[in-house]
């Protein structure tokens, strides 16, 4: 023991201490638990006042929180119940090991539900609400590697038949049948609603999903109601800092429609969570420090009578100094060492269990196991109010599977069970599967009039219908704005200047005041608000804060100041990156959860968007999600000042890899407008499941009014800017492409090759090269399949095509994000690429342009450079254009300076 814990522990005076203890236990009696809560807390203060230093203890003993007394009773059939049970236990254990008997390895996880099939048939049966008339429905957030469990109950509910559970894994072989490794509502979008693995990611979201159901409430735009949005978590999971990153937030907010169970087996992928230290204490401590209601589920019901008898609490002294590698070796090696090492270590515990065989000793129970404790605990959280509340549950991985993995070390990597282990877990759980059958491991149905099913099916229609189960569209009818109601930015702005970041919030402004829109759109910032020019917001629709705003601003007498307001629609969620995409994810999947559609805006720095959450860019992707990010201040060498961390060159290569990301960079404030109005209608009309990236910049310039018929072009991420005109064949003519900030530079380099060479060229503005890549590959494969048709051609390919000269591209972004066309020029077109590839630095953006050769005169020399190769001008011009641009021939290399 430390020094805090001997001034907590140590007892120099036990026979006062019981007399303040049974004086507090007479309060308790006599006036209730609020009250001795009031004496305890006025008793400290005094203390304190006096000069003591009382160290906060934020764990309790190593008991369940809620005693035998206090719970509640499940009106469940608990023989029934348990017959359900153990089919599904044997239907999740069946179909991996179907699995892994066939060619493939196809893997797949039986300890995790093994440990927790109790905590999930608990809820399934008494609490979880499906959306119906009468109600809005739970949202649970299963714990991914306990998949096989989910399945094996929709298996018995006549959900999902034999044949499907033997396409476990196996998506391609399933044509749309089969059924995904873990949660994943891209593969299964009737099914799954919130994709849980990668872990970490299953509990940010459901924070932020509480979060965002109180604004919404809180906003007039669903009823307040009691639903609750349910997490299950693995206690070695929490090591995730997205796991714990937000728990500060639900208890801050006081978000009592959030649960999370933390299924605590001890036990990580490879070993012990704690095997040195005790998980539950840990977690317990950390949630009840952030403010949340923690229910201790330890021990279960066989516990009790020895509990009764521990007047002198050895055996509490006894559970809190046991450690976690311990308790794992007690359920590993059984009932005889349990007495032996547990009991044994104090005469009065070992005589505690001296009537008890080693059988006895070893099914005493863990409170994730026992039913009857689980519903207690569950009744206290539903019913807990102005605080989330977690639930540590401690189970057993791998229960139920004996010698072949029961508690052991390696039991999360069992997939494969012998001809022995199946025996033993048909008879563990009652099976009736006869012995000639073992070896086929045959799924068990008691068919569809069983007292089982009936009871099954009442049960979820008492709740309002089968989980999971996910909404596609919402239904409300939404109609996107016309592309007219943006003229305030399809116009050009003359001689002012202005970022595409304005143009944005001008566009976003212009949406606010739609009506059917307007209610609808979510402004998210992870802080600088003021950085995007959105401070204008703050008093227009004012910041979300659920308890409104209870001080005084400090800028409350400017006109547009910081305003707090409970009914407020812009989401500021402090500085965090992770905390932003969370509440984004939640409102880009309102429609489905929620029947509510939004449109939500997160906006950010670019640098820490795909990069810095690309795990929860891509799982929004999986749940298709709809709304827009926005990669502010984006670009190498648009930052300026900020330097190497903060400069993006890359983010547009990541949003590509994500299938229903559609990405752009646009450059002036008419293309801001029509993906704007593009994607409005794609995700609110259409309801499509895309979502949008868009890349804006904080350099002010004029923008042009919208030419005649760009519209398509700039959603197809190409268009003629601006044509050189007709030119003679002999005359040198080249095709210089540009996007972002650095078509202006592109369109700089046209005039100085006109002005300086002779040379015309065309200008072609390229919003986004992802679009334009995709689809070319998707031309390039139906011509592949389909050889004796007309053959398609890529709509880069069309638009070069007949124009001459070698192609020049340059961006503010890496060399590969404009080089991922080169496939799709026309055939014998020389391409040269432009780029910032390197790592950024701070200077001023004319330095940062010339260093990464992507301004105006180094453009001019790539175009020059690619005509001397085709023999249009001669090496001189280029040595020329060297010498009068003072480019320096001996600079080091960007990517390695």
């Amino acid at each position: 023991m430390d020094q805090f814990d001997d001034i907590l522990h140590q007892d120099n005076d036990p026979t006062e201490t019981q007399e303040w203890v049974e004086s507090l236990t007479a309060v308790i009696n006599r006036e209730g638990t609020e009250r001795a809560h009031y004496l305890l807390e006025r008793m400290v203060d005094s203390t304190r006042r006096s000069g003591g230093y009382l160290p906060f203890d934020p764990t309790t003993e190593y008991v369940n929180t809620i005693p035998p007394h206090l719970e509640a009773k499940s009106p469940g059939d608990a023989a029934m119940e348990w017959r359900i049970r153990s089919l599904v236990r044997w239907n999740a254990m069946a179909m991996v090991v179907r699995a892994n008997r066939k060619p493939g390895e196809l893997g797949g996880h039986i300890a995790s539900f093994a440990s927790s099939a109790t905590l999930y048939d608990v809820g399934f049966n008494h609490f979880w609400r499906a959306p119906s008339a009468e109600h809005p429905g739970d949202l649970v957030f299963h714990q991914g590697h306990s998949s096989p469990g989910i399945y094996a109950r929709s298996f018995l509910e006549g959900r999902i038949g034999e044949d499907q559970l033997d396409l476990f894994r196996m998506e391609v072989a399933g044509h749309g049948r089969g059924l995904s490794s873990y949660p994943h509502p891209w593969l299964m979008p009737d099914y799954w609603q919130v994709p849980t693995v990668s872990m970490g990611l299953g509990p940010i979201q459901a924070i932020y999903q509480a979060h965002f159901w109180k604004y919404l409430e809180h906003r007039g735009l669903i009823p307040k109601s009691d639903r609750k949005v349910w997490c299950f978590i693995g206690d070695g999971e929490s090591d995730e800092p997205e796991t714990l990153g937000a728990i500060s937030l639900a208890g801050r907010e006081k978000l009592d429609n959030l649960i999370f169970v933390i299924n605590c087996n001890l036990q990580r992928l490879d070993g012990p969570v704690r095997g040195n230290g005790k998980i539950i204490q840990e977690l317990e401590g950390v949630f009840r420090g952030a403010g949340w209601n923690a229910i201790k589920l330890v021990w279960g019901s066989y516990w009790d009578p020895l509990l009764a008898r521990d007047s002198k609490g050895v055996l509490r002294k006894l559970m809190m100094e046991t450690v976690d590698g311990e308790y794992q070796a007690c359920k590993a090696f059984g009932g005889a060492y349990t007495r032996e090492h547990f009991f044994g270590k104090y005469p009065e515990t070992a005589a505690m269990v001296a009537n008890l065989s080693d059988d006895d000793v070893w099914r005493l129970n863990r409170g994730g196991h026992d039913p009857h404790k689980v519903y207690a605990a569950y009744h206290a959280a539903v019913n807990t109010q102005g605080m989330p509340t977690v639930i540590l549950a401690k189970t057993v991985k791998g229960y139920g599977m004996g010698a072949a993995g029961e508690s052991q070390n390696p039991t999360h990597q069992q997939k494969k069970l012998d001809d022995e282990a199946v025996r033993h877990f048909r008879d563990r759980f009652n099976i009736p599967v006869p012995d000639d059958k073992l070896h086929e491991v045959p799924y068990y149905h008691p068919g569809k009039d069983s007292p089982e099913v009936q009871y099954m099916q009442e049960r979820r229609r008492a709740l309002g219908g089968f989980l999971p189960q996910r909404r596609r569209h919402a239904d409300a009818k939404l109609k996107a704005p016309e592309l007219a109601v943006f003229e305030q930015i399809t116009k050009g702005t003359g001689e002012r200047e202005i970022s595409t970041t304005m143009a944005l919030v001008r566009g976003m402004n212009l949406l606010l005041r739609d009506k059917q829109i307007g209610q609808r759109v979510v402004p998210i910032v992870a802080d600088e608000a003021r950085t995007f020019g959105m401070e204008g917001m703050f008093r227009q629709i004012g910041i979300y804060a659920p308890f409104g705003q209870k001080y005084r601003p400090q800028d409350a007498d400017q006109l547009l100041y910081y305003r707090e307001d409970q009914k407020g629609q812009v989401l500021q969620e402090g500085i965090s990156e992770a905390g932003g995409m969370g509440a984004w994810m939640a409102a880009a999947t309102s429609y489905s959860v929620s029947n509510v559609a939004m449109l939500p805006f997160f906006i950010y720095y670019s640098m820490f968007g795909f990069q810095r959450i690309g795990d929860m860019a891509w799982a929004a992707g999986d749940m298709r999600s709809r709304g827009f990010l926005i990669g502010g201040t984006a670009g190498r060498t648009t930052l300026n000042g900020e330097g190497l961390q903060h400069e993006d060159g890359h983010s547009h290569l990541l949003a590509g890899a994500i299938p229903n990301v559609r990405a752009y960079d646009p450059t002036f404030s008419y293309e801001v407008a029509v993906i704007l109005q593009d994607g409005t209608r794609r995700m609110i009309e259409d309801q499509e499941d895309v979502y949008y990236y868009l890349t804006v910049m904080n350099e002010n310039y004029s923008h042009p009014d919208m030419p005649k018929g760009v519209e398509e072009g700039i959603i197809k991420g190409l268009y003629l800017f601006k044509d050189a005109g007709k030119a003679k064949k002999s005359e040198p003519r080249v095709q210089l492409l540009g996007s972002g900030t650095i078509l202006r530079e592109v369109i700089e380099a046209a005039e100085l090759l006109e002005k300086d060479f002779g040379v015309s060229a065309d200008i072609w503005s390229v919003p986004s090269f992802v679009e334009l890549r995709r689809d070319g590959f998707d031309a390039e494969r139906w011509n592949r399949l389909h050889p004796e048709a007309e053959q398609r051609v890529p709509y880069v390919t069309a638009q070069l095509s007949g124009r001459q000269g070698p192609a020049i591209a340059a961006t503010d972004y890496v060399r590969e994000y404009a080089d991922q066309i080169r496939a799709f020029l026309p055939d014998g077109m020389r391409y040269t690429v432009l780029g910032t590839d390197g790592y950024g630095r701070s200077d001023t953006r004319a330095h940062l342009r010339s260093f990464f050769e992507v301004d105006r005169y180094w453009i001019a020399l790539a175009a020059l450079s690619a005509l001397a190769k085709e023999g249009k001008v001669n090496a001189k011009d280029v040595a020329r254009a060297i010498k009068e641009y003072k480019l320096d021939p001996e600079k080091p290399n960007p990517l390695t300076a």
